[in-house]
């Protein structure tokens, strides 16, 4: 259902004259005032530092309130999607737009399979990295370099190449993931296994070694299975933003999807579990809380809660009542359950949801809160947590991309802004400066 205009419009007055702007309204949630006549009626720009009030497409994927603690992915809420499905069925759901029927699943899920080698010449372009080379900047390399071993899948108004590149994405990114991780360890690569599932595979291709055998726990794979469909998507972030930003030029796919990993790297994106679970080793133990929380109230000091709050998500975070579940899960299977880390995350946890200074401000557990200790336990160290969340975000950002392409209301994005530099100046000569 594309967006409908409303019979009403808003009227802007600037200086005696006023300006009829139409209203369109969605599926769900709140209409929007259509400004791309604006200045062209007007002369006038409107002024969004972040975006957090503008509209930049329309889209069938994702849908928030975060007010209502709401994460729906084509209509379905995630709580269902984590708890009945597995992640490549979300995958499904994603990219075609309906779950997919026993055959269908079972088609995708071979056809995702047999796409996860990659091409032997990338092994020697690993090489060419530092040992000690993050496992994010290889990935933002080393996902852009595909573009370079499969041409027959670049040319973005062919949209069976689309289909393709999507597939390849999904399938490919965790493979070089784990080949990152390996990388960065100095074990060899592990080839993926087509007996295995999503999960499972890439377990298997992060932690197996060639003179032991290793057998993937179910549990944990499960596990990852759920945080993998958890981070799946989440509408227009700064990381999709940049993917379509980035995809509205004509770019190829491959380097779309770098660019999305790239701007996931920041510490205010994609960062945040690795931040949260820093927060956690540095208090320590239980007693040491009070004192961490006094510190966090003291508008003096730098001390923040990391973890807690969410710049959409008003009331608690759906995924993070999932993520819990899945924690205790994880730390019970690993041996983790009287874990001190997990002592003061739950302490932490009970007051955030109890003290009025907390409540007042909404700062509820997020995803991030639970993830970070979560991967801690099944083995990943913290400089692959946002390499995880990229390979989880893969299919979200491939399908907004694809939505993208398709959309004939598409336009190369070019933000406007609000000059505040040097008015018109005449040059002056060297020699007469003073």
């Amino acid at each position: 259902m594309d967006a409908k205009t409303n019979t009403k419009s808003a009227t802007l007055t600037v200086d005696g004259k006023s300006f009829d702007l139409p209203i369109h309204s969605g599926t769900i949630g709140p209409d929007v005032i259509d400004i791309g006549k604006l200045y062209a009626q007007s002369g006038m720009f409107t002024y969004d530092p972040g975006f957090t009030s503008t509209g930049s497409c329309q889209s069938k994927i994702t849908y928030i309130d975060g007010d209502a603690g709401i994460l729906e992915y084509r209509g379905y809420p995630i709580e269902q999607l984590a708890a009945k499905g597995d992640f490549l069925e979300t995958c499904y759901l994603l990219l075609y737009g309906e779950l997919p029927t026993k055959t269908q699943k079972a088609k995708f899920d071979a056809l995702v399979t047999n796409h996860t080698m990659v091409h032997d010449q990338m092994s020697r372009f690993f090489q060419g990295f530092r040992r000690d080379a993050h496992p994010m900047a290889v990935m933002v390399a080393s996902v852009g370099a595909l573009a370079a071993f499969y041409h027959d899948s670049t040319d973005i108004n062919d949209p069976k190449q689309r289909e393709i590149a999507s597939i390849r994405m999904i399938a490919k990114i965790p493979t070089l993931a784990a080949m990152a991780y390996k990388y960065t360890i100095g074990q060899p690569f592990v080839y993926p296994t087509n007996s295995l599932d999503f999960a499972s595979n890439f377990m298997k291709m992060c932690f197996a070694v060639p003179c032991d055998d290793f057998k993937v726990n179910p549990v944990l794979a499960k596990a990852l299975d759920k945080i993998f469909t958890l981070h799946a998507d989440h509408e227009q972030n700064a990381s999709t933003s940049t993917v379509r930003i980035a995809g509205s030029s004509g770019a190829n796919p491959f380097a779309c999807i770098a660019a999305g990993i790239a701007c996931l790297w920041g510490p205010a994106h994609g960062g945040a579990n690795e931040a949260a679970l820093q927060m956690l080793a540095e208090i320590g133990t239980v007693d040491k809380i009070p004192d961490f929380i006094a510190k966090v109230k003291d508008k003096n000091s730098s001390v923040r809660l990391m973890g807690f709050g969410h710049r959409v998500y008003k009331n608690y975070d759906p995924r993070a009542k999932i993520m819990q579940q899945t924690c205790h899960e994880v730390l019970k299977e690993t041996g983790h359950g009287g874990d001190e880390m997990l002592a003061v995350a739950m302490e932490l946890e009970k007051i955030a949801l109890s003290d009025p200074y907390f409540i007042d401000r909404k700062l509820y557990p997020n995803v991030d809160f639970y993830s970070g200790i979560t991967l801690k336990a099944m083995g990943f160290p913290t400089s692959m947590f946002t390499v995880l969340f990229a390979v989880a975000r893969t299919v979200g950002w491939i399908s907004q991309w694809s939505e993208m392409i398709g959309d004939p209301q598409q336009k190369i994005g070019r933000p406007r802004q609000l000059y505040t530099g040097a008015a018109r100046r005449d040059y002056v000569d060297i020699a007469k400066r003073a």
